[in-house]
């Protein structure tokens, strides 16, 4: 936790350089691609740019990634555990003991980052609508949007509730719903989804 009591999402321009502790240039590139891809999408980021942020030699990003898709295929990966596992579930699971609360507890993390003067949506969500879900990196963004899905999933298994996987569908409407309300400016959609998500946890209970 900070000085600001903020012990949920680690901000966007430094997560991957703390995480990773760039010393090497493979390290400082994708720490920069974070950053960049996670707050303005791939289109907009050329291979120029990011060459010079990291401070490399352009034989040297081609050596580490053989075009900027692959680069963006990194930092997906790497997004999911930093901001899915690390960050969101993680977070929950501290924030409550059992399932039903931890699932509870993710719109208890989601409200805090949608106050956060750095919030920056759903990377796979962002991607998956600028490329599209013919394109490897939509269907990549697909996949961890899936990985998820899983998460809420093995947890409405462990509370015992009625169809996990039809739950954790409904359940992840309501987390990228929310994930959109927020950035249409509406602060208190995580409180919203919340209330709707224990009417869903009422509707699955046995």
């Amino acid at each position: 936790m900070n000085s600001d009591g903020d012990a949920t999402l680690p901000r966007a321009e430094n997560t991957a350089a703390v995480a990773l502790r760039p010393a090497d240039s493979r390290d400082r590139i994708l720490a920069v691609a974070y950053e960049l891809f996670s707050r303005r999408g791939v289109r907009d980021v050329g291979v120029n740019e990011l060459i010079e942020r990291s401070g490399v030699a352009k034989a040297t990003f081609y050596r580490h990634f053989a075009s900027k898709d692959s680069l963006v295929m990194a930092f997906l990966e790497l997004r999911d555990q930093l901001w899915t596992v690390d960050a969101i579930v993680g977070q929950a699971k501290l924030r409550a003991t059992e399932p039903t609360g931890q699932l509870l507890a993710i719109f208890d993390v989601f409200g805090e980052w949608f106050l956060r003067d750095d919030f920056e949506a759903c990377s796979f969500i962002n991607i998956l609508l600028e490329m599209g879900p013919t394109h490897p990196l939509g269907q990549a963004s697909i996949d961890y949007l899936a990985r998820i899905r899983g998460h809420v999933q093995a947890l409405a298994e462990q509370a015992g509730l009625d169809r996990p996987e039809e739950f954790a569908r409904s359940w992840h409407i309501l987390m990228k719903g929310s994930i959109v309300s927020a950035s249409e400016g509406d602060t208190q959609a995580a409180k919203r989804a919340q209330q709707m998500a224990g009417w869903l946890i009422e509707h699955h209970s046995k």
